[in-house]
């Protein structure tokens, strides 16, 4: 005899009462399938409201066929492109997953809008993990789409022999390896660098350096871990001294704290005396210019400076919504990403440009969902302008993050209402639950009340401030990464070798394909047939 399976749906009206579904009284696997797929009938006025927020036409069948006839048109229309890419420009969101990029487009008006990057004719995915963990950090990651090498969590541009904050091994140069942008250098091109986080953060550092912990991003910090005398070079020091740090002709971002002595300007952090801001200065004092401003950025002409620093906070950027309340002077991503191609499109030779979203991630980190979509929009901002400046004749663009968030998008909510809102229904307690939400994160505790052993009701807590917590399940300091595979969309010469599924350290073999770049198969290499 067949066990009857009751299921009670109950949904939050827009007055703040609730709405039961019939029972169910069919058999368990019918109940059992419609709880997991519930119809969310409303009241008529609703209803009503609901119909309204459709685009026109889209309960008809053409509608629906006539897009996919477009598209098919569309892409039969492309032709790949197998020329010798003169310039790459690199862009990373770091911890855009595919929930992140899914959500972010309901900020643009509804969740049938696109990102400039989602009209990229090529698509891959990349596998992100590491070589000790299946979900990775910024810092190995850094090191696999950058260096073509995958390392082992923490540690950036070194191999997968160098464990995390080993000050001996770190310094073993057997087991650095280098990347895009040392293969780049060495072809005569350009280099630079964009991020909204600190230069020294880990995945500029992925551009420019070799450590065995990403913390160690000034003296101080290599101090505290290996030591007085252990020589290992601070990554701030690799970037003005170093290798290839010494050769970028841009870096953009922010991170001032990490340059200089805490004696020599109260809002530095380094114990060693040194002032590298100046430093880079005195390397060419005619040719290195150093802004801190937006103003300064964007009035600067470009045919002047031989090198240019621009550091825009003693820490990271601020987050743009912040910036905006704030009246901030520092520059916006896409302002950083204008200036930067006319700045590197001088080169007769060709560059290769790294630009990141970095602030993306922390938020997340923060379960602050408002301020990562809208770092995403940001985001999406600089890549349309990188589109409008370059051509896909010769600048191969390549969009990807390096690794996702444990961030949910769920719920059943309806057509073009508020993703920041409730879901339909609430929760088996009565309780509403949000569309997004965290898997894990510093916010859990404000969102269960533990010696009622409840769940908060979120709409209490969530009232519209950008800076707000979203809920989460697990209590954690800080939220985790996810381990999904993420997007990799790519545009100009050579970039339908970015379609598939394939290692992230693949990515920068790919673009070095496309530009002759290192020693590895090219298009210009003999063996590239074979």
């Amino acid at each position: 005899m067949l066990l009857l399976y009751h299921v009670v749906i109950v949904i939050g009206l827009l007055s703040g009462c609730g709405w039961a579904a019939p029972e169910c009284n069919r058999n368990a696997e019918y109940c059992k399938d419609r709880a997991m797929h519930p119809d969310m009938q409303e009241p008529k006025q609703q209803q009503q409201q609901q119909q309204q927020q459709r685009l026109a036409g889209e309960e008809k069948n053409a509608y629906w066929r006539d897009q996919g006839v477009q598209f098919i048109k569309q892409k039969l229309s492309e032709q790949p492109k197998e020329g010798r890419a003169k310039n790459i420009i690199m862009f990373l969101g770091d911890g855009m997953g595919v929930t992140t990029t899914s959500a972010a487009r309901n900020l643009l008006g509804g969740e049938e809008q696109s990102l400039s990057f989602d009209h990229f004719p090529y698509t891959g995915l990349s596998k992100t993990y590491s070589v000790d963990l299946t979900v990775p950090d910024s810092a190995c990651t850094a090191t696999a789409y950058l260096c073509g090498v995958k390392g082992q969590e923490g540690t950036i541009g070194v191999n997968g022999a160098v464990p995390r904050a080993d000050c001996k091994a770190t310094m073993d140069q057997s087991k650095h390896v280098d990347s895009i942008a040392k293969w780049a250098i060495d072809a005569g091109k350009w280099t630079g660098l964009v991020t909204t986080t600190r230069v020294t953060h880990a995945s500029p550092a992925g551009v420019y350096a070799h450590i065995a912990e990403r913390d160690w991003e000034c003296d101080t910090d290599v101090v505290a871990d290996c030591g007085e005398d252990s020589e290992v070079p601070d990554i701030a020091y690799q970037l003005i001294h170093g290798e290839v740090g010494s050769k970028l002709k841009l870096v953009l971002g922010g991170g001032r704290k990490n340059f200089v002595d805490h004696r020599l300007e109260d809002w530095g952090i380094r114990s060693d005396g040194r002032h590298l801001i100046n430093q880079y200065w005195m390397l060419n004092p005619e040719g290195n210019v150093y802004v801190t401003t937006a103003a300064e950025l964007m009035e600067l002409n470009v045919t002047k400076p031989e090198r240019i620093l621009g550091l825009f906070q003693n820490d990271h950027l601020l987050y743009h919504m912040q910036a905006v309340e704030q009246a901030s002077e520092q520059p916006t991503l896409e302002q950083m990403t204008r200036k930067a191609i006319e700045y590197m499109s001088q080169s007769e030779q060709g560059y290769f440009l790294f630009i990141e979203g970095g602030r993306i991630d922390q938020a997340h980190h923060d379960n602050q969902a408002r301020m990562a979509l809208d770092e995403t929009i940001e985001f999406s901002k600089a890549i349309a302008a990188a589109r409008e400046l370059t051509s896909e004749d010769d600048t191969l663009l390549v969009v990807t993050a390096d690794h996702s968030h444990a961030f949910t998008y769920s719920g059943y909510g309806y057509r073009h209402t508020d993703i920041f809102g409730k879901a339909p229904a609430n929760g088996n307690d009565g309780i509403p639950h949000m569309i997004l939400s965290y898997a894990n994160g510093p916010s859990a505790e404000r969102f269960y009340n533990a010696e009622t052993k409840e769940r908060v009701d979120p709409t209490t807590l969530i009232t519209g401030h950008h800076e707000e917590a979203f809920p989460a399940g697990v209590p954690l300091d800080s939220e985790t990464h996810g381990g999904d595979d993420v997007l990799v969309y790519a545009s100009g010469p050579w970039s339908h070798l970015f379609t598939g599924v394939y290692e992230q350290s693949t990515i920068p073999h790919m673009m070095a394909y496309s530009a002759c770049l290192g020693d590895g198969l090219t298009v210009c290499s003999e063996s590239q047939r074979t």
